[in-house]
């Protein structure tokens, strides 16, 4: 019923014109910003077609050592892509073909599949949570983020707003940057300070894929009165929603209060008119372990929980 064909890089218009056109296609699947790591990964992303039209896509990579298809081990989410006419019925015979084929054509064993989370669909679009029922899939991390819902808000936490208010006061200013070696510095900083950890992607790899995605990929920052940036955060905008991929604050930014400021204008004039604001997850390990300081920071702007899954399937 359906014909799968693995994905190649000249199908790669094809592919860019559905994920755009889908109910749950975000441009994080676009090939352009995929492929910026292709050469960490053996690529097996399957298209599935129906009556000879394209019909979904899954993002996907293989590794052989393991016998296991991931979705997508270089993606935060990386499930089935779908579009307006895909029912529920027919999501379950993908699985069956899938499976079959991943099974026959690379010897799979086990399928590790990372649901989009149902905030960034722009309509219903969960028949592949039903799937993963209908074939015993296993939960095997839950990783928990916190969204800002912008047509029920929850009011920011008082201090949030004071501290706001005060950075502003103090001369702090907000505004869109191009500027990215300067606050990957400081990111750069915190991360390592705080979490003894680097950036995921180098400021290089970044201005790379915004000059891809130069109306997706934004940073707004912070500046002090003398005109140097204090802090700043690295948004990935999609006609609904807005993520935030990184946030961080230099020392003299965090004792004015800059991020404060920052979301507020962000949640309050520059972001008001789009539905959520996914400030991402605030755990590892699998989601085992919660780092309850950073989840409090995002919950006090208003923010509340989405979760991220990840579950496997035996082929």
């Amino acid at each position: 019923m359906f014909e799968i064909v693995r994905y190649t890089t000249d199908r790669q218009a094809e592919w860019d014109a559905f994920v755009r056109s889908s109910r749950n296609g975000t441009f994080l699947i676009e090939r352009g910003y995929m492929d910026y790591h292709a050469h960490r990964f053996t690529d097996c992303s399957l298209m599935f077609y129906r009556e000879g039209k394209l019909a979904a896509l899954l993002p996907a990579n293989w590794v052989e050592d393991e016998r296991t298809v991931y979705s997508h081990q270089g993606l935060t989410y990386g499930g089935l892509v779908v579009g307006d006419e895909l029912t529920s019925i027919r999501v379950l015979d993908i699985f069956d073909a899938m499976k079959e084929w991943m099974h026959t054509a690379l010897g799979a064993g086990q399928l590790v599949y990372k649901p989009i989370p149902y905030i960034y669909s722009v309509c219903p679009s969960d028949e592949d949570l039903y799937a993963l029922f209908r074939h015993d899939a296993v939960l095997q991390s839950r990783g928990i983020s916190s969204v800002v819902d912008m047509g029920h808000r929850i009011a920011m936490r008082k201090g949030r707003k004071s501290t706001a208010k005060q950075a502003l006061v103090q001369g702090i200013t907000i505004r869109e940057s191009a500027d990215l070696p300067s606050f990957w510095k400081i990111l750069t900083e915190v991360l390592r300070d705080r979490h003894h950890v680097a950036p995921v992607h180098t400021v290089e790899e970044m201005q790379l894929l915004q000059s891809r995605f130069p109306e997706q990929i934004r940073l707004y920052a912070a500046y002090s009165p003398d005109g140097h940036m204090v802090a700043g955060t690295l948004i990935y905008e999609m006609p609904h929603l807005v993520h935030a991929q990184y946030i961080a604050s230099s020392p003299e930014g965090k004792e004015c209060g800059a991020v404060d400021a920052l979301y507020a204008w962000l949640i309050d004039e520059r972001y008001a008119h789009k539905r959520y604001l996914d400030f991402g997850v605030s755990t590892v390990q699998g989601g085992r372990v919660l780092n309850e300081g950073l989840i409090r920071q995002k919950e006090s702007f208003g923010a509340r929980a989405v979760v991220y899954d990840c579950y496997s399937i035996k082929l």
